[in-house]
């Protein structure tokens, strides 16, 4: 188990607030998304915003019951918040995942994985936009992060439990499918390159995937019909990263810094930081249990109980 899993896991958080150093710039999360208050009596199994800026929360009549064992199908809905504030639902039929993860399609449709599969189990399905599966296949166990693009691919980042597991879909810790489960691509480190062990942050960028990854957090830029590229870094623990013109901002890190925010120059072979903050909610609070996403300039945040979603956009900021 990486120290990730033991001090840093999205949700994780320490029995006393880290407290911010005097003088340290704190960089205030603006208000996006919030689902209706008419779900507000059903259970959030997931929630993501997509790749054209859609949020989405997938909700359950009740929690599943803890454990690993085989779990019969559920209906859940999908209730989608679009960018000019309006929503609308829809019923998914016979979902299996008891650790879902959600993430919408460029044809209206969903994606929904259980994080946990072991190696008989159809453990992705992709349902159509009126919600009836189409189709079920395997991407390996330990999804840490599923996320799709604007094409409709599907990035999967794994965390070490797959990485050093049993199962070979997930030992190369970064890989590419498309929805219909074929395998597009897998992250091979070059010689002299890091292996992913743990992949910590995962950016889905509309021309470009980056990803900081344990153990060296070195930052991996990936490109179709390219190989991947690395920038050293000696930034450890970032779950969430932005990128925009040359800049990238990392989210995160170990102990009291899981709220640090670092600003830092993409030069040609690392990064450079220059500023170092922290990140608070759009009322100044210290951030509690929170979920993430990534995608190009964004950093979505999601604090519990996971009924609204905050952003940090740093194409909006000044550098």
């Amino acid at each position: 188990m990486t120290t990730r899993k033991a001090d840093a896991e999205h949700g994780t958080q320490p029995t006393t607030q880290p407290r911010t150093p005097p003088g340290t710039r704190e960089t205030l999360l603006t208000p996006y998304a919030r689902l209706p208050r008419r779900f507000h009596d059903r259970h959030i199994a997931h929630s993501t915003v997509d790749a054209f800026g859609q949020a989405h929360w997938l909700l359950t009549a009740r929690e599943p019951g803890p454990g690993r064992g085989a779990m019969k199908p559920y209906d859940a809905v999908v209730v989608t918040l679009d960018t000019d504030g309006r929503d609308h639902a829809t019923e998914l039929n016979a979902v299996r995942a008891r650790f879902p993860r959600i993430d919408a399609l460029p044809d209206g449709g969903f994606v929904v994985a259980d994080a946990r599969s072991r190696r008989s189990e159809q453990h992705v399905q992709i349902f159509d936009p009126l919600g009836r599966e189409s189709w079920a296949f395997r991407v390996g166990d330990a999804v840490e992060d599923l996320l799709a693009d604007q094409a409709g691919r599907l990035w999967v980042g794994y965390f070490d439990e797959g990485v050093f597991g049993d199962d070979e879909l997930s030992h190369p810790g970064l890989r590419c499918w498309s929805a219909e489960g074929e395998p597009l691509w897998a992250y091979e480190a070059a010689e002299g390159a890091s292996e992913i062990y743990d992949c910590y942050a995962l950016n889905v960028a509309e021309d470009a995937v980056w990803v900081c990854a344990y153990s060296d957090f070195a930052l991996l830029e990936v490109r179709p019909g390219r190989a991947a590229r690395q920038r050293a870094n000696d930034l450890a623990g970032a779950t969430a990263l932005a990128v925009h013109e040359g800049r990238v901002t990392f989210l995160g890190g170990y102990g009291d810094e899981r709220d640090r925010l670092v600003d830092a120059e993409l030069r040609h072979e690392k990064v450079r930081p220059y500023a170092t903050g922290r990140i608070v909610t759009p009322d100044g609070r210290p951030l509690g249990h929170r979920r993430t996403v990534s995608r190009g300039p964004r950093i979505y945040v999601q604090e519990e109980p996971y009924t609204a979603w905050t952003v940090l956009d740093i194409s909006a900021l000044g550098v």
